[in-house]
């Protein structure tokens, strides 16, 4: 299911079940982040200033039984008072559970984005190899679907869609077809040759 690369590119955004257990032991915090909320975010739509708490979203280490690999997971978000495990032991999820998600892949640093300091377990935007590589795990990383948010733990269901903005790719192309069939159609039409 999850053997290379180009096969885990062609599943972005699409859900899979594993079944496993959770090493909380190397959990990673990807913040500053906000809760999706989607009805929150349609309320406060158009607002210059909203009421969104800071936290964290919480990567674990997922070992699949049935895959014999460890993968990362995005557990979900986490308030900044919550962040410590210590603070929701109640929510950290032992033993064997069937998990759904929807695989994500790495990110590239935006400017102005800080970069991620593994030292301090301070991850500011998805960087699978690195991350891999602190954890002991695959580059396989999946957001938990809001069904896995568990009491007392973190908040599933955070996936926020990014599709590509081609706008202007598509403005240059029909104002360019636009401005060619213009001009043909002035050469053909109204710059008839004198005395022809």
């Amino acid at each position: 299911m999850l053997a290379s690369p180009m096969e885990l590119k062609n599943l972005e955004y699409r859900p899979v079940t594993v079944r496993g257990h959770f090493d909380h032991s190397k959990e990673l915090y990807m913040m500053p982040r906000t809760m999706v909320d989607p009805v929150r975010e349609a309320r406060e739509a158009g607002r210059i200033s909203s009421s969104t708490e800071s936290g964290a979203f919480v990567v674990t280490p997922f070992h699949c039984t049935d895959l014999g690999i460890t993968i990362l997971v995005n557990r979900g978000f986490v308030p900044r008072k919550k962040v410590n495990p210590e603070s929701r032991q109640k929510g950290q999820v032992e033993g064997e559970v069937d998990l759904t998600g929807v695989v994500r892949l790495t990110e590239t640093r935006k400017p102005f984005v800080p970069e991620n300091d593994p030292e301090r377990n301070h991850w500011h935007y998805r960087n699978l190899e690195a991350m891999a590589r602190t954890t002991g795990a695959e580059p396989v990383f999946l957001d938990a679907d809001f069904k896995s948010t568990v009491p007392g733990g973190p908040i599933g269901g955070q996936t926020r869609v990014t599709l590509r903005n081609e706008h202007m790719q598509y403005i240059i192309t029909w104002y360019g077809l636009c401005a060619a069939t213009s001009y043909l159609w002035f050469k053909k039409f109204l710059q008839r040759t004198p005395g022809v």
